[in-house]
């Protein structure tokens, strides 16, 4: 269990944080309707299963029940609505009302949009997350999307200090950012340590000016981690493929705020119905490694 803060926009932050509220039918997830969970986005708790989900009109994502135990609720700062907050980091979801009669549950639990994260999970409880940049993030996505316990990739802008950089002021290079994938997984089915393992297998992390033919410094090999145990995981991996005799061009760094990339690169293989021309799978640790 990680919590996010770090990485995460001030858009999102204003939300979750400070209790800000998102503008009706701005959303991503108002009209989505897929089976799925909808998950923290500051924690990664599991919180509401699309079966709850229905169409209230009000602009904003509605759920009649939540998870049990996962949202909890207080009287907000207006004295008058109740707040609905995450049971394990308080982030702000939005508020709950009752007695409007739209389901037979008689509850509307009203959450922004910028406070979820949709993945295509029928059970899931709890999930983690990792922030990896290892080329061209178009190939990493479509990897990461392979492998087993993943719940979600999403590709997107990372490392730089330019704010909210744009897919041309990137590969200008003069942001800082590097081309980065957010990777959230069920860490009951697939390992932290497994995860980065299938990171310096699905790329050359030993080439020091980008990826393949894609050269440049946003395209470049670096884990940034949340914490000392995902730093940890880290140095351990690197260290053992140093003693194979490989040189490893991997930079570590602490997390920064991760800027999700313009829709048209999520998924973009997926939609190009075209495979990865830089990123190929080459088994390197052992089973017992």
């Amino acid at each position: 269990m990680t919590f996010k803060s770090a990485s995460l926009p001030p858009d999102v932050l204003r939300i979750v944080q400070d209790k800000g509220t998102e503008y009706p039918f701005s959303g991503e997830y108002d009209q989505l309707d897929a089976p799925g969970t909808y998950l923290c986005r500051q924690c990664g708790l599991g919180l509401f299963r699309a079966q709850s989900k229905f169409h209230s009109g009000c602009g904003w994502p509605s759920f009649d029940q939540n998870i049990e135990n996962a949202v909890k609720r207080q009287t907000d700062a207006d004295g008058q609505r109740v707040e609905i907050l995450c049971a394990r980091c308080d982030a702000h979801l939005g508020h709950v009302f009752m007695g409007e009669k739209m389901t037979v549950l008689n509850t509307r639990h009203c959450v922004n949009s910028l406070s979820l994260d949709f993945v295509h999970d029928l059970t899931v409880q709890d999930s983690s997350e990792v922030i990896l940049a290892a080329g061209c993030f178009w190939g990493v996505e479509y990897w990461f999307k392979k492998l087993p316990g993943v719940l979600k990739v999403e590709v997107g802008y990372t490392g730089g200090q330019t704010k909210n950089p744009s897919y041309e002021d990137v590969c200008r290079g003069n942001t800082g950012h590097f081309e980065a994938v957010r990777v959230v997984f069920n860490p009951k089915q697939v390992t932290l340590e497994k995860i980065m393992k299938f990171f310096f297998e699905i790329h050359d992390f030993s080439q020091t000016n980008g990826q393949g033919p894609d050269i440049g410094e946003q395209y470049l090999s670096v884990i940034f981690y949340y914490d000392a145990i995902q730093q940890a995981v880290a140095q351990k991996l690197i260290q053992i493929l140093e003693k194979k005799g490989e040189h490893v061009a991997t930079k570590l760094f602490p997390i920064s705020p991760f800027w999700k990339a313009e829709d048209y690169h999520q998924a973009y293989y997926d939609k190009m119905r075209k495979i990865p021309y830089c990123h190929q799978y080459v088994k390197i640790f052992g089973d017992n490694e």
